[in-house]
């Protein structure tokens, strides 16, 4: 099979990889891809939303299968014109992919199909979503409604900071992503998330993993896009599993279909793991970055037929093997991150970081400048690892962090110590 994969973060490094390995693949393609991806796709220089050029590339190229990385391109329609190409995308519709793209379709939807979630409001205009945070008081969550590159979620510990985060959005901070907010009460757990893949009525549950948000060690400073992540989650014991398919995604997949809406792709939902049980925090309609490079390193199926079924909407009969040892992400990212930080510096000793067996350097924001790799974006690249224990894969992952030659870049040096505490008690 000729398979082209849309992106060019690590997430989109990770699915590469996998694929590479499958015994069907004939031919790999990454649009436009990254200084890592060369070693297992041809990369094209076309971008991930640039929607018309990607449905000729495949039109033209003859791909059997198009895997979309990155929301974006899935709220802007690209299945949908791949699809009416004729070319087969994992990947769902616009229509279902407002499950990510539109917080109040999702909180409506959960209303509506009963799914365990945080009060919400809904508003489009600044005066009446203040008031309201006014009268409920914090902590308390502001979301802008559309997608904002990871950046759209204050939760608010004071007034100020969600009177803040109100005025940030509807002053276009956001763009048209906070020309409308949805405002939550605050949930009070441990995070989880919760990966599955659909062809339009059934769900086959992948794995689970723990993302870190937070810039820095312990929890601390800003929200980030995923700073490391480790699976599987310990939280997320098997009761919990089977209570996330039957009252969360088995009521959204039979809800968007009977709306007319049939969900083909993978479904990442981000919970909350309360004292009384899972909360949905938010949907997501595709793979967690970086959780997308730890499930790849557990996965022992091949990723390819698996994907292809989803998209020609027939899962039925499939399941997925994982290895069982933990694997364990550690995300080096350019100083200032998410703030202010340079770009074009460059970073050595990556195969000598790589050599030692289970572990994989997944590039996410890099390019090749005359030869040289450099650092092109904040999160720049995924140092993954995989052993007998959390504790082990950390030390693993650590290793190779240590290894590169990067003076611009920086990690947290805490990542999996959820796990590691409980693998202690």
């Amino acid at each position: 099979m000729k398979v082209l994969v849309v992106g060019s973060g690590g997430r989109e490094h990770a699915l590469c990889w996998k694929l590479a390995q499958s015994p069907k693949l004939t031919k790999l393609y990454a649009a436009p891809g990254n200084a890592g991806m060369e070693a297992v796709a041809e990369c094209v220089p076309i971008g991930a939303e640039d929607i018309d050029a990607l449905v000729t590339f495949a039109r033209d190229t003859a791909i059997d299968l198009v895997v979309v990385g990155p929301e974006g391109p899935l709220v802007l329609g690209l299945t949908d014109k791949l699809e009416a190409a004729g070319i087969r995308t994992f990947g769902p519709s616009a229509k279902a992919a407002q499950l990510e793209g539109s917080k109040s379709f999702t909180k409506d939807l959960c209303r509506r199909a009963n799914i365990p979630t945080a009060a919400y409001a809904h508003f489009t205009n600044a005066n009446d979503a203040l008031a309201y945070v006014r009268e409920q008081g914090a902590p308390i969550v502001v979301k802008a409604d559309g997608l904002a590159a990871g950046k759209g979620v204050t939760v608010a510990m004071e007034l100020a900071d969600a009177e803040a985060a109100i005025t940030d959005a509807f002053d276009g901070r956001f763009g048209d992503a906070g020309a409308e907010v949805v405002i939550e009460a605050f949930l009070e757990g441990e995070e989880a998330s919760f990966f599955v893949i659909c062809d339009g009525e059934r769900a086959v549950p992948l794995a689970t993993a723990q993302d870190h948000k937070r810039v820095g060690d312990g929890d601390t400073g800003p929200n980030t896009g995923g700073m490391g992540a480790y699976s599987p989650a310990p939280v997320m014991t098997q009761d919990m599993i089977d209570f996330t398919m039957t009252r969360m995604i088995e009521p959204t997949l039979a809800t968007l279909k009977a709306d007319g809406m049939p969900y083909k792709g993978v479904i990442f939902a981000g919970l909350m793991i309360t004292d009384t049980g899972p909360e949905l925090i938010e949907y997501n309609a595709r793979f967690g970055d970086p959780e997308c490079q730890v499930l790849m390193m557990r996965m022992q199926s091949d990723l390819l037929p698996l994907l292809d079924a989803a998209a020609q909407g027939d899962l039925s009969g499939a399941s997925v093997a994982w290895h069982d040892d933990p694997a364990l992400s550690v995300v080096m990212a350019a100083k200032g991150y998410p703030g202010a930080y340079d770009k074009g510096t460059p970073i050595n000793k990556l195969d000598e970081a790589a050599a030692p067996d289970n572990v994989e350097i997944f590039h996410a924001g890099t390019a090749r400048t005359d030869g040289q790799v450099v650092a092109t974006g904040g999160r720049v690249l995924n140092v993954t690892a995989m052993g007998a224990s959390v504790a082990k894969a950390q030390a693993l992952a650590y290793a190779a962090v240590d290894t590169i030659d990067w003076p611009e870049g920086f990690s947290r040096r805490d990542i999996g110590w959820r796990a590691i505490d409980r693998e202690n008690a």
